[in-house]
């Protein structure tokens, strides 16, 4: 392995353990539920089963390739690997956020998909869809994912939390934190007696997505 490539891991496996600390801190995850992951070439890094995310460090680098064979580190990755693996095959993701936010999963139990209460649908492509459930770890679940994440970026997984992935870990947790707050608007609004949330239409979506293509400081 180059200096250089293995720089670039090293880089990335910091970056995914101050995710993962984040997705804790913000209560997105509790003890060491959720995980998270980046790719760095034809190597996925991501955090392993059962540990805190405190207790890790540089030298608790896990690594596999998209066909899931470890190749750094001796710490059994997490068992949602099948979940990362999915989203890396099948998208240009760099990174995947995965937690168990508490109003994200609550939504999870109640719709098929997040009602467009807000623009910030767009932000994830779209109405976010829930993933049909099935058992944590297996290859079913990260098929259902994947039928919901088609052409987003973003799902809630039944009775389980969310998935978003993004160009960057940091937009991948930026994702993660939208698809939360709209689910807790959502909640709030819809729990009003006698009334009901008023939705954005397709073509009020639409025009949201156009306007965000230039949203943000040039360059």
């Amino acid at each position: 392995m180059t200096d250089r490539r293995q720089d670039a891991i090293a880089q990335a496996w910091e970056g995914v353990l101050a995710t993962a600390r984040r997705t804790a801190a913000e209560g997105l995850v509790v003890g060491t539920s959720g995980n998270v992951s980046a790719r760095v070439g034809d190597v996925v890094l991501v955090t392993p089963s059962g540990v805190p995310y405190e207790r890790l460090t540089p030298g608790d680098t896990v690594g596999v390739d998209l066909d899931g064979r470890q190749v750094i580190g001796r710490l059994a990755p997490t068992s949602e690997l099948p979940l990362h693996l999915a989203v890396y095959r099948a998208t240009t993701a760099a990174a995947v956020v995965h937690t168990h936010a508490v109003h994200a999963t609550a939504v999870s139990t109640l719709v098929t998909e997040v009602p467009a209460v807000h623009y910030a649908t767009a932000l994830l492509g779209g109405p976010v869809r829930t993933a049909a459930y099935a058992r944590y770890g297996t290859r079913e679940l990260a098929g259902h994912m994947l039928d919901a994440l088609r052409d987003r970026t973003g799902c809630l997984l039944r009775n389980h939390g969310t998935v978003t992935y993004g160009d960057s870990l940091d937009q991948a947790f930026e994702r993660t934190a939208q698809l939360e707050w709209l689910c807790r608007l959502w909640l709030t609004a819809s729990s009003v007696p006698g009334h009901r949330p008023s939705l954005l239409s397709p073509d009020q979506l639409r025009d949201v997505q156009d306007a965000l293509e230039g949203y943000g400081q040039p360059g």
